[in-house]
């Protein structure tokens, strides 16, 4: 008889499917009678989709998760959040180390393609950091945020309340229990509290620079020169992503509070769409202007390496370099005096167009099939593909078809578009034959 064969996946296989199981297991226990306060429970679809947008940390809602979920359930939520931003593949590897295994070359391969490492060396010693670093920062966030939360709900209450967002705002997902307050209010209930939005907004940071990025500054304290390529675009545009959008939310948006006030709320509103997914303004009291440029703040999203979503700062950063390197008749982008690679500007175009033909298309079908403004729907779908979360209201209310659009633009902004093709693709041979070159204008 014929041996099986055993499916051999490749790393970025193992990167690209290692979250189905996590979403279909929450789905089940979301699904589970005492997960939910109604007797009914939610639907398949709802709780499918809650668990993708958990897993992916997106943060969008089918239903609030504080007046529908119980604790259980909202524990499940809290532990997909987790997992999904730590990534599926860091988690797996840190349980084997704790349990004593040796890590194979199959997975620390697997684990540089899922946190966008640079080299397989060293990769156990990276996963260490990643997860010091997480765990740390979450307790100190808890921490930072009892004070408050305990004031207002009660000390066991108050730290559960502290825990679950400190972990939702370092892991960028955007899920909130303030819908005690009042259902799907965001942190709009904290909009003019100073440690809530700075605590909130530091967590959202940190997570969203990256690994990769903390672990350079580690190894290198405050000596910006020695920072490796990758972490100076990434400090650089992350810095310009908060400072520009603020000053034109502060002096376009947001001009009738006072200034305390308005300073906080431009600052949540440049800050929460790097795929955090809070708010703490009335979005649809925004106007189109401040809508569009807070879907490209959506669409930019946060840095590789991190648990942020979206196309990615250095993405946005190579696409405009190498623009102006075309203007200026360069025949490379280049940036503190290093030379961009072609691979990375052709990655660059390549996602770039994949997010906004996912981003469109998805818009224009959600808008066709419910009836609704067109620049609603690309505000919703640039927030599912971007892994944000927020959101003008419409999420629980569409249909069947529309919820699953949206399940699949967040799973491939978690996991990555590129990664999706390269792992469906992995199989195919590269073939070192060209085509006669010829050339073609262009512009």
């Amino acid at each position: 008889m014929k041996k099986i064969s055993k499916i051999r996946l490749s790393p970025l296989q193992i990167a690209a499917l290692g979250f189905i199981p996590v979403i279909f297991i929450g789905t089940l226990l979301l699904l589970l009678p005492f997960s939910t306060r109604s007797p009914e429970g939610i639907s398949f679809l709802d709780a499918l989709f809650t668990a993708t947008s958990a897993v992916c940390v997106t943060g969008l809602a089918a239903a609030d998760t504080a007046s529908c979920f119980t604790p259980f359930g909202q524990g499940v939520i809290l532990l997909m959040i987790q997992i999904g931003g730590m990534g599926v593949v860091t988690v797996s590897v840190f349980f084997a180390i704790l349990s004593g295994r040796k890590i194979g070359l199959m997975q620390r391969s697997t684990m540089r393609e899922a946190i966008a490492a640079h080299q397989v060396g060293g990769i156990i010693s990276l996963t260490h950091f990643i997860i010091a670093v997480v765990f740390s920062v979450e307790i100190l966030g808890a921490i930072a945020l009892a004070p408050v939360f305990c004031n207002e709900l009660g000390f066991v209450r108050g730290m559960c309340y502290s825990v679950f967002h400190s972990v939702s705002a370092f892991c960028n997902a955007g899920f909130d229990l303030m819908g005690i307050k009042e259902p799907y209010s965001s942190l709009t209930y904290f909009q003019s509290n100073s440690s809530v939005n700075i605590i909130i907004m530091a967590l959202i940071i940190v997570g969203g620079i990256g690994f990769l990025t903390w672990e350079d500054i580690k190894t290198n304290g405050l000596r910006f020169k020695k920072y490796r390529l990758q972490t100076k675009i990434i400090l650089t545009v992350s810095f310009l992503l908060i400072a520009f959008p603020t000053v034109y939310f502060y002096f376009v948006e947001f001009g009738g509070y006072p200034i305390k006030e308005r300073l906080l709320l431009s600052l949540f509103a440049a800050v929460s769409p790097r795929t955090a997914g809070f708010n703490t303004a009335d979005l649809n009291a925004m106007s189109e202007p401040s809508l569009l440029v807070t879907i490209g703040l959506m669409l930019i999203g946060g840095s590789p390496g991190s648990t942020a979503g979206g196309m990615k700062t250095t993405t946005a950063a190579v696409i405009v370099l190498s623009a102006f390197a075309v203007f200026r008749r360069k025949e490379s982008p280049s940036l503190f005096g290093r030379r961009i690679s072609d691979e990375a500007v052709k990655n660059s175009s390549a996602i770039l167009f994949m997010y906004l033909a996912l981003f469109l298309t998805g818009g224009v079908i959600i808008s066709l099939l419910e009836g609704l403004p067109l620049l609603t729907c690309l505000f919703e779908t640039a927030s599912a593909i971007g892994t944000v979360g927020l959101t003008l209201g419409i999420t629980r209310d569409l249909c069947v078809i529309s919820k699953l659009i949206l399940i699949l633009l967040m799973f491939l902004g978690r996991v990555g578009g590129l990664t999706v093709i390269f792992a469906a693709l992995s199989g195919y041979k590269k073939y070192p034959s060209k085509y006669p070159l010829e050339k073609i204008t262009v512009g």
